[in-house]
């Protein structure tokens, strides 16, 4: 067995010893008096890399633990973690939730998910895949990264290449009954580099997220992929302020479809510090566009037969012919809103967009920058200036500005602006060069119009 890999065996043993730990606790806080009780044990263990101009910069090998508690007396709440699973620090993480919901005021809301939507179907998605790579191998395959990059004429520099291989183990148990064990690897390669010198330098990278190691492109095609990023942003200037189409690339489309997520999540609803609050039911974007959720893809990276309350994951429409279908809720903010948790506490389980536009064609990138004609395409933006509240958006962005289709030049120091209501109303198309490496699965995505904002 390598250095980081956990055997399959072991993996199984850790599980039922945590599940066995989560029940006993539960056992106990029942008999302290609390009504329901839950609990998330984990174990995650890895190793990481990173290495720099051929050396060795860091070796990291970690082996995390942690262990919470909530317990419910009536619609109190107290809740306690700790990472030592020792008998000691359990009973002291179980005293301190007890003691904390005994002083909190009352919650409505508050609460285990109801016992009807516990999970009850745990089918495998394929998400074990331990990396069997020992320090050494890890060290030269971020050299080999590295070097394929530097070999690239006008790369003058490197920010390093970084390896990581992860797994970890869950358990979640709560007072109903239910005991739900997950497992699932991530492995990670990136690289950045540096091409040019003094004012003229310019910086990007790219990297591969999987879940099985076989899955990763080559060493060869990340450090070329990092350097041909780098290099095509010499030169890079900015533009006239103007508005036009702006295409953003795969990797940052998802990010326009990660502020939808906020605008429609319970916490932002309940708290009515949303754009799209009371938009269940209403067109929010064009009519040919669809966004589902799909929680059992295998190998997905954000599969999983249950949330983080126990509650079933299903398969689900988001936005179904550009209306939004529903909110993204967990159990205390489905209650806060009167409404059913959709199964979504801790987050959503795979996004898919589907490819498509206005005309019913699918494009792939190249297409893409045919149907942008002459505007921005995007690859990287800057700063935190999108509100959830009011939609505003406002970024500091830097890509290529095309021209009858083809990048023309690459751009900085500029920034583009909209309304995210005007944004995702005014989608012309959404590509079929999908980037896999999100559980948010999108090609690029194509806007009408934005201020763009320069020189």
């Amino acid at each position: 067995m390598s250095e980081v890999a956990i055997s399959q065996d072991r993996s199984l043993h850790e599980l039922d010893r945590l599940a066995e730990l989560a029940e006993d606790v539960i056992r106990r806080a029942r008999a302290a008096g609390a009504s329901q009780a839950e609990v998330a044990a984990s174990i995650d263990t890895g190793l990481s890399v990173n290495v720099r101009l051929g050396e060795v910069e860091t070796v990291e090998h970690t082996r995390d633990r942690g262990f919470g508690l909530t317990v419910y007396f009536g619609q109190r709440k107290g809740s306690a973690s700790t990472a030592d699973l020792h008998p000691d620090s359990i009973q002291a993480t179980l005293e301190q939730a007890c003691a904390i919901a005994r002083y909190t005021e009352a919650d409505p809301a508050a609460g285990l998910a109801d016992a009807a939507r516990m999970a009850t179907a745990f089918p495998d998605l394929d998400l074990w895949h331990p990396w069997a790579i020992d320090t050494a191998q890890a060290i030269a395959l971020g050299v080999a990264i590295e070097d394929a990059g530097r070999a690239h004429a006008g790369i003058s520099n490197s920010d390093g290449a970084s390896m990581q291989a992860g797994e970890g183990l869950s358990v979640y148990a709560n007072s109903h009954g239910f005991v739900g064990r997950e497992r699932g690897t991530r492995h990670a390669l990136s690289l950045a580099l540096i091409a040019g010198e003094g004012d003229g330098m310019q910086r990007d990278y790219w990297y591969d997220s999987v879940r099985a190691a076989g899955d990763f492109i080559s060493a060869q095609a990340l450090g070329d992929k990092a350097a041909e990023r780098t290099l095509a942003r010499m030169g890079a200037r900015a533009l006239s302020t103007r508005q036009c189409p702006v295409l953003f690339a795969p990797e940052l489309a998802r990010g326009l479809v990660g502020h939808l997520l906020g605008a429609v999540s319970g916490g932002a609803l309940y708290r009515q510090a949303s754009f799209l609050l009371d938009h269940a039911g209403k067109r929010i974007m064009p009519a040919w566009l669809n966004i589902d959720e799909r929680p059992h893809l295998p190998r997905g990276q954000g599969s999983g037969n249950f949330d983080a309350e126990g509650v079933a994951t299903v398969d689900g429409a988001l936005v179904e012919g550009g209306v939004l279908a529903r909110y993204v809720l967990g159990s205390y903010s489905a209650r806060k809103l009167g409404l059913p948790s959709t199964g979504n506490a801790g987050g959503v389980h795979n996004l898919i967009v589907e490819p498509g536009s206005v005309d019913g064609e699918r494009s792939d990138f190249d297409g893409m920058l045919q149907r942008l004609g002459n505007g921005l395409l995007v690859t990287e933006v800057m700063g935190q200036g999108v509100s959830t509240v009011t939609g505003d958006y406002s970024r500091g962005a830097a890509g290529f500005w095309v021209e009858n289709g083809a990048i023309a030049y690459p751009v900085e120091g500029i920034t583009i602006a909209a309304n995210l209501r005007e944004m995702f109303a005014g989608i012309v198309a959404v590509g079929a060069d999908v980037d896999p490496r999100s559980h948010i699965l999108t090609g690029s995505i194509l806007l009408e119009r934005m201020t763009v904002a320069g020189e």
